[in-house]
């Protein structure tokens, strides 16, 4: 039997691929540790929800040339605004596409019961200009009234006068909405 030596390079040799080996498997723990650690964080559940109106079913509050407006009228409409949210909400009313004549003379307010929602003139009932004050829980619906009122002092100033605009709602969730930020 013969006996074999090793030169000091095969020490070396043998001695770095045992590091390699050592380092890998290290390194394998490792990775394995960082990634069950950030996979099995607990307690943390996040849900996403859903902000949505239901504004009067779609169907316009006043039609189109369903009134002839004239000094001292008032006209009252009844309409619902319902939360389909999954969260309690602030909404705002509001008038977009205003165009015509009676923009700046028809006195407009929105009432739920007693309290006045927001009022002015269509042109001054924009989404910057009404408030966000209330509230609405998820499948609540209010009842509201509008009315248009067309001052009497107005008169001969507004003839054959007109006036256009969409019956807007926008809504925010509350959570984490201190201030009531619409976007």
């Amino acid at each position: 039997m013969s006996k074999i030596k090793f030169s000091g390079t095969a020490k070396r040799l043998t001695g770095g691929i045992a590091a390699v080996v050592i380092l890998a498997v290290c390194l394998t723990v490792t990775t394995f540790a960082l990634v069950y650690a950030a996979v099995s964080v607990e307690n943390n559940i996040f849900r996403t929800g859903q902000v949505k109106l239901n504004l009067n079913d779609g169907v316009p509050v006043i039609q189109e040339h369903e009134f002839l407006f004239e000094p001292g009228m008032t006209v009252k409409r009844d309409f619902f605004i319902e939360n389909d949210s999954t969260w309690d909400v602030y909404y705002r009313l509001y008038l977009d596409d205003v165009s015509g004549g009676l923009a700046d003379v028809l006195d407009i307010s929105v009432k739920c019961g007693d309290k006045v929602i927001c009022s002015g003139t269509a042109r001054e009932l924009t989404a910057g200009n009404t408030p966000a004050d209330d509230t609405l829980a998820p499948g609540e619906r209010r009842y509201m009234t509008v009315y248009f009122y067309f001052p009497p002092e107005k008169g001969n100033e507004a003839q054959d006068k007109e006036l256009s605009f969409t019956v807007c709602a926008k809504a925010v969730q509350t959570k984490n909405n201190p201030g009531k930020l619409f976007d």
